[in-house]
C-alpha cells in the first residue's frame, strides 16, 4: 500500500552523492537530482497538500557515515517520511580509498538496521531505494582510480548481497522498496546504460527522472 503524504508533512531524502546533488549550493536545499524532481512534481499534482522537503544526502557517505550524523541530520528533524539511498560507497570503498576495506554484507546490514530502528519506533514511514550499478562500457575515472570491466565485475559481486540486504530490511520494517537496480536493468534494454548513468553510478538527468517517477509511484 502506498504511503499517504498528508498536508504539512515533512519528507526527508538522505544518503550519498546520488541524493546530495550539490544541495548545499541550491537555494531550496534539494540539489539538482531526483529529490528536486519529486518535490516539483508533487507540488504540481497536489497544490492542496503542501509538504516540507528536506535533503540531507552527502557525497561519499556510507552506512557508517550516516550513522555518525543520523541523530543530528535525520532524527532531530522528526520527519514523517524518510527516503534512504545508500550502499554504492559501501560497495567500492576498498578500491577507491587507501584507508578503505571490504565492507561485508553483514556489517552493511547491521549498520543499516541501526539507522532504521529508531525511525520505525517513532512511526516514521520509510522508503528504501536499492543501490545500483549500471553495466556501462569502457574505462571510467573515479577520482584517481580507473574503473574497467574487471573492477565493475568485482563491484557487482560485492553489491548484489547488499541489494538483498536492502530488500530484506524493507520487508522487516514494512518499508516501501524502490527496486532501482532492477529498474535500471530494465531501462537499459530500451536505451543503453550510459543513457541513465554515464559512468554507471551517478544518474544522468534521464536517470534522475526515472528515479523520481518510480519514487512517486510509492506515495499517494
Amino acid at each position: 500500500m502506498a504511503i499517504t503524504i498528508r498536508p504539512g508533512s515533512t519528507v526527508m531524502f538522505t544518503g550519498d552523492s546520488i541524493t546530495d546533488c550539490q544541495r548545499l549550493q541550491s537555494e531550496d536545499g534539494l540539489g539538482f537530482g531526483y529529490p528536486l524532481r519529486v518535490a516539483g512534481e508533487w507540488g504540481l499534482r497536489h497544490p492542496d497538500r503542501p509538504v516540507t522537503w528536506l535533503n540531507t544526502g552527502m557525497g561519499g557517505h556510507k552506512v557508517r557515515d550516516l550513522e555518525a550524523r543520523w541523530q543530528r541530520d535525520v532524527l532531530d528533524a522528526r520527519p514523517d517520511v524518510v527516503s534512504i539511498l545508500v550502499g554504492v560507497n559501501d560497495m567500492g570503498w576498498h578500491s577507491l580509498d587507501p584507508q578503505g576495506y571490504v565492507i561485508s554484507a553483514e556489517e552493511f546490514e547491521a549498520g543499516y538496521d541501526r539507522l532504521l530502528a529508531p525511525l520505525a519506533e517513532a512511526g516514521t514511514e520509510l522508503i528504501l531505494i536499492e543501490p545500483f550499478l549500471l553495466p556501462v562500457h569502457g574505462v571510467v575515472e573515479a577520482g584517481p582510480v580507473l574503473i574497467g570491466e574487471k573492477e565493475r565485475s568485482a563491484w557487482r559481486a560485492d553489491l548484489d548481497p547488499k541489494i538483498q540486504v536492502v530488500r530484506k530490511l524493507a520487508r522487516t520494517y514494512g518499508a516501501q522498496l524502490l527496486a532501482a537496480d532492477g529498474m535500471f536493468a530494465g531501462l537499459g534494454a530500451t536505451a543503453g546504460p550510459e543513457h541513465w548513468a554515464a559512468a554507471g553510478v551517478h544518474p544522468t538527468p534521464a536517470g534522475h527522472a526515472a528515479l523520481a517517477e518510480a519514487w512517486l509511484r510509492l506515495v499517494a
